[in-house]
């Protein structure tokens, strides 16, 4: 009677031991016995943005220009006078309102600038020029929170259609200035 009353214990005492681990594994991710990937390698495993982070960067005259944004796809969509509605401040991109850094003091579309990073927005117009806004405030999420008080600098700017479309929301540096490029609108910002 005192082996089976033992091995009973054991049984019990093995089986705890056992149900335990199976908990624990419920609770801690599979390596395979591998070490876990470093930061970078697991950031490289993880699935594409929808609106991937882009920054443009290029010189105008002897002024360094630097545009960081989140470059969204049209994916079959209307873009201007739809996913963009005509009229509204418009961050310019996806996520993170997009920014605009001059080195120098600049010009543009005539008007002066000083240097330093601007948050850029634009408000579409379904015919004539485009506003295209520099706000003082640079880092902001969207435009939920642009305050047209913060404006460093408003100019009208005439989209053009472009030749082909563009699906990919992208930022180019060239002389005269920057052009935005998005579905089938080019927005061409001279800058001297």
């Amino acid at each position: 009677m005192k082996v089976s009353s033992r091995l009973r214990y054991l049984g019990f005492g093995l089986a705890a031991i056992l149900l335990s681990g199976a908990a624990h594994a419920q609770t801690t991710p599979a390596t395979s016995g591998q070490p876990l990937p470093d930061p970078q390698s697991r950031a490289l495993m993880q699935p594409a943005k929808p609106s991937p982070a882009a920054t443009a960067t290029g010189k105008v005259g002897s002024t360094d220009v630097t545009v960081n944004y989140s470059s969204p796809g049209v994916k079959g969509r209307k873009i201007f006078g739809g996913l963009e509605t005509y009229g509204k401040v418009w961050r310019a991109g996806a996520n993170e309102a997009t920014t605009v850094e001059f080195s120098k003091d600049v010009k543009v579309e005539g008007k002066a600038l000083p240097a330093g990073k601007y948050g850029f927005f634009v408000i579409p117009a379904e015919s004539g020029p485009w506003t295209v806004i520099f706000n003082k405030v640079p880092n902001q999420w969207g435009a939920f929170k642009y305050d047209e008080k913060q404006d460093a600098l408003r100019v009208m700017v005439t989209p053009r259609k472009s030749a082909t479309l563009t699906e990919r929301l992208v930022y180019e540096i060239k002389s005269p200035g920057l052009v935005l490029r998005w579905e089938n609108i080019e927005l061409p910002v001279a800058i001297k």
